[in-house]
């Protein structure tokens, strides 16, 4: 070829590239190959551009006219032609695996992926540790005191700050991750490895596991240091609402990264819904306190539903008086002031995982909808 792409010769080589020379030697004014001299530099040397001009010629043209281009034309269109009785190759699926296997091949390049990202995972765990140690001691055997409203509004202040604290964390130090995640699912997608949604199931799968170990190394430590009542009932709950909200905290800031075009924007974007969740979580101003036109963001803001769940799971069945209540249990105080009740627990533990399922469904459509690919 050419500069430009176009052909100049196609065909046979031949013996010591015999055919090439014999077609060259045919074009009038090109020079004789020397004896002992290497075929492939003679032929760069007279197909250069500078012998074109002085020969007046153009070899492409000259290969378009001649017998060598129709023959091999001629052949092309022959072997176009398929055989009689041949079908057209047909592929059941665009990939070369079925759903399934794509989705177990995702999550196992995601597991060695998490694996050696010790900065993300290590980090993260030795973060959560020292929080949890952090608030233990801030907040030592607080929750066995339930005398005074006083010990209940503190026991729910640690609550909302240890919610808040870890769970931005964990929403903030995901998106680099899964910013650089996708732009290797990008490529690999391009090249027909999988598809968007095997992708995104292995992108959140994934973090589940680690996450559960970071809700128990987190409850166990924070549970036992403040007190609360050893049941088996109430440490699950405890246990459950920390992983939810994690799991939720977690996809909502992938989701954020799938919906914009990097995680610098993310971040803007997530932290402002912080900041409202914060102010609507009904800690800061009860529900029953709320306006009531400003009452539907409460019930749609995630945090909201895991202090219920929290308070309520630890408290919410105690019917002992308070000490400054106006003769009003613990469980009648959480109704009356926050517009908790231990009846709903059911209820409000629904409502923490389709928070999860609903921010990772969004991320994983977000993935096969929107392409910020710069080409």
């Amino acid at each position: 070829m050419k500069r430009g792409g176009q052909e100049i010769y196609v065909g046979p080589l031949g013996h010591h590239s015999k055919y090439l020379i014999k077609y060259f030697e045919g074009i009038q004014g090109v020079s004789k190959i020397k004896d002992g001299y290497n075929p492939a530099t003679w032929m760069l040397e007279v197909t250069a551009s500078a012998q074109e001009l002085s020969l007046g010629v153009d070899f492409a043209d000259i290969y378009k006219n001649s017998d060598l281009y129709r023959r091999n034309k001629a052949l092309i269109e022959d072997l176009s032609k398929p055989a009689p009785g041949a079908k057209e190759l047909y592929f059941a699926t665009q990939y070369s695996q079925p759903f399934l296997s794509q989705c177990a091949a995702c999550l196992w390049k995601q597991h060695w992926s998490y694996w050696r990202n010790p900065p993300y995972t290590a980090v993260r765990f030795l973060f959560t540790t020292a929080i949890a140690l952090m608030f233990g001691t801030l907040f030592w055997d607080l929750g066995s005191k339930t005398k005074k409203i006083q010990d209940l509004s503190n026991a729910m202040g640690s609550m909302y700050a240890a919610v808040l604290f870890i769970g931005i964390q964990n929403s903030s130090s995901v998106q680099p991750v899964v910013s650089v995640e996708r732009t290797v699912f990008y490529r690999e997608r391009a090249a027909g490895m999988y598809s968007a949604m095997p992708y995104a199931i292995g992108q959140v799968l994934i973090e589940i596991p680690y996450i559960f170990v970071q809700a128990s190394v987190y409850g166990i430590i924070v549970y036992s240091m403040i007190g609360y009542e050893w049941t088996a009932a109430k440490f699950f709950w405890y246990i459950f609402f920390m992983l939810f909200t994690l799991l939720y905290f977690t996809f909502y800031g992938m989701m954020a990264v799938a919906v914009t075009p990097n995680s610098h924007i993310a971040a803007i974007v997530s932290s402002a819904f912080y900041g409202l969740w914060n102010l609507f979580s009904g800690f800061i101003i009860p529900r029953p306190s709320m306006p009531v036109w400003w009452r539907w963001y409460y019930w749609i803001c995630p945090v909201s539903w895991t202090l219920y769940g929290l308070l309520v799971s630890l408290f919410g069945d105690i019917n002992e008086l308070l000490e400054d209540g106006n003769n009003e249990t613990v469980k009648q105080y959480l109704r009356n002031y926050y517009g908790f009740r231990h009846d709903y627990l059911g209820l409000v533990a629904a409502v923490i995982i389709s928070f999860a399922v609903l921010f990772g469904t969004i991320f994983a459509v977000a993935i096969k909808m929107f392409n910020f690919q710069r080409r």
